[in-house]
């Protein structure tokens, strides 16, 4: 099988296409803009493989799309516009990439013909679980303009399917750790500048909860929907590690032998959720299980950062980084109140 794999240079996109390339037979074909996110050196190594392919392009463009998308048998779509701090500073290129990139693409697997469609999602779309956990049949209510951006683009997904009879997925993860992460998000930024001993940002009293998934497992999670998903279907896919973001941070701190006091509360984010979680029964179902322990998982994705600083350190100096860092941090620089 030939698989587009749209933001295929990301974080979550890179590790799916070197699982493709390690597990299976597939060829893959890339399609990244190569936005402050996306980063070549995620496929490091890949140039030479005969079953590998990486084209430049916006899932925006029609024309580049319908070129690239040609002789695909599935498209897999990681492309968005992804962290909310931005999306609350930007919301107009969420709705770009997150709803027009998502029918522009939509559009041309129509036209084709594909044999599956899947949309990576978020379990943010959820917005706030207070209580219990949300099943893929759900409301919708984000909170952010990233969480609309995505609810938007899964709309169009599921009319499509009801609409033109497209095969589509649509796979609901939740946060998401690991190796290539761009930091930007809460445990790259935690444990690059506690290896640098600086403060970490930590927003409110820290005690919002998130369940964990370590990127491996995430993919693994993807590729069986891909295969074994039923169309027109969504798959919530939740890790099981349901934390404090502030019991996870101190234990960073501790595994890198850094001192608690470098947390800085900081004023909150507007609209930040309290809690996030989701039922997977619906993907358990088909079998699939999440292979490492959380603690494994993270003390894993914390050696990594330690032992390639080479491949971070030239992201966090960039224009890019130190403007968004600068601006979102350092206009919330307000002890926040109690713990």
């Amino acid at each position: 099988m030939r698989i587009l794999v749209t933001g295929g240079a990301g974080f979550i996109g890179s590790t799916f296409v070197r699982r493709l390339l390690d597990q299976t037979d597939d060829e893959v074909l890339v399609l990244d803009d190569l936005t402050y996110a996306g980063n070549l050196a995620n496929l490091s190594g890949l140039r030479d493989n005969p079953r590998y392919r990486f084209v430049r392009g916006d899932i925006a463009d029609p024309e580049v799309v319908a070129d690239t998308l040609a002789g695909c048998q599935a498209v897999v779509n990681f492309a968005a516009e992804s962290h909310v701090d931005r999306s609350i500073l930007d919301p107009k290129s969420f709705i770009n990439t997150n709803v027009y990139g998502v029918y522009v693409l939509l559009e041309a697997a129509r036209f084709i013909g594909v044999n599956r469609f899947l949309h990576v999602s978020t379990d943010e779309v959820y917005g706030e679980v207070r209580e219990g956990s949300a099943s893929e049949d759900a409301p919708l209510r984000p909170r952010s303009p990233y969480s609309a951006a995505k609810s938007g683009g899964e709309m169009f997904v599921a009319a499509y399917h009801t609409t033109y009879g497209l095969p589509t997925l649509i796979t609901r993860g939740s946060n998401t750790f690991g190796p290539y992460q761009y930091p930007e998000k809460l445990l790259p930024i935690v444990i690059t500048e506690a290896i640098d001993n600086r403060p970490i940002p930590v927003y409110g009293n820290g005690r919002q909860v998130r369940d964990w998934l370590f990127v491996k497992d995430h993919c693994a999670a993807i590729d069986l929907v891909l295969r074994q998903g039923t169309p027109g279907e969504a798959y919530n896919i939740g890790g099981g590690n349901e934390r404090f973001n502030i019991d996870v941070i101190e234990r960073i701190l501790d595994l890198l032998g850094r001192p608690r006091s470098l947390v800085q509360h900081v004023r909150d984010r507007p609209g930040h959720d309290i809690r996030y979680s989701v039922d997977s029964a619906r993907l358990t179902a088909l079998g699939w299980r999440p292979v490492l322990a959380f603690e494994e998982a993270l003390e894993a994705t914390v050696r990594w950062y330690a032992e390639n600083e080479s491949w971070w350190r030239p992201l966090k100096a960039s224009p890019d980084y130190m403007e968004y860092f600068n601006r979102n941090y350092g206009e919330r620089q307000v002890p926040a109140a109690g713990r």
